[in-house]
Parts: structure tokens; sequence; C-alpha cells
């Protein structure tokens, strides 16, 4: 006889809900700071080369809590699956109080957290200075 039984999966933590109000706030930010900083750093001119994908645009998104920085890739081979598509660079998830963890996507899909509690200036600092959030 085994001596575990099975018992329903808890239930995940929810996270806060983020009001609209913090979310157009920290949409215009980042919007800034991609326009002044991220796209000036990381969009480059076509390779010569076409069998190789290179980034085309960099840019974010809401989805519930979670706040997203997404590039856009082309890949110019005639081997290509398709023309473009989207990647994930990094994702804040809101905490409440202007406070958000930082995570990147790892190579498995699955997103790795790696900052906690920290405010959004240091979140952008860390996605322009730390390794892992480089497109």
């Amino acid at each position: 006889m085994s001596q575990y039984m099975w018992m329903p999966a808890t239930k995940r933590a929810s996270h806060p809900k983020v009001s609209a109000s913090t979310k157009a706030a920290l949409k215009e930010q980042a919007d800034q700071w991609v326009e002044s900083y991220l796209r000036p750093k990381h969009i480059k001119p076509p390779p010569e080369d076409h069998d190789f994908n290179y980034l085309v645009d960099i840019f974010t998104k809401w989805h519930g809590s979670f706040f997203y920085f997404c590039g856009t890739s082309h890949c110019p081979s005639p081997k290509a699956i398709r023309p473009y598509f989207e990647i994930k660079i990094a994702r804040m998830a809101y905490k409440g109080s202007n406070n958000y963890t930082l995570a990147y996507m790892r190579h498995t899909g699955q997103w790795a957290e790696v900052f906690y509690d920290v405010d959004i200036q240091e979140c952008f600092d860390l996605i322009a200075n730390e390794t892992c959030f480089l497109p």
C-alpha cells in the first residue's frame, strides 16, 4: 500500500490587479525608454547574409498583470518557416505599490524570475545592463 494519496492541486498565487492609470503610466514611460535607448542600441541594418535572423522592432505590451518587452525578428532566408516572428525579452510582474518582479525568457520557453521587488527605473537599468535580457 502506498503512503501517498492524491490531492487536488493547490491554487496558484494570484497577482494584484493593476489599475488603468498604473498601466498607462508604465506603458508611456517604457515606450519612451524603448524609443530613446533600446531601439538605437539593438536595431541594426539588415545583415548581408540572408540566412540569419535580425531584430527589426522592439515594443511593449500589457497582458493581465504582466508587462512585456518584446521584439520582432525578421528571417529573410527562403528556407524560413515564416518571415517575421515575435520574441519576448523581459517580463515585469506587478507586485503592488509600484514594485515589480523581473524575469527573462529561458531557452526552454519558461520564464525565470531573477529580480524581486524592484521599481520601474531599476527594472529599466537591469534590462539595459544584464546579459540575460539581451534580445
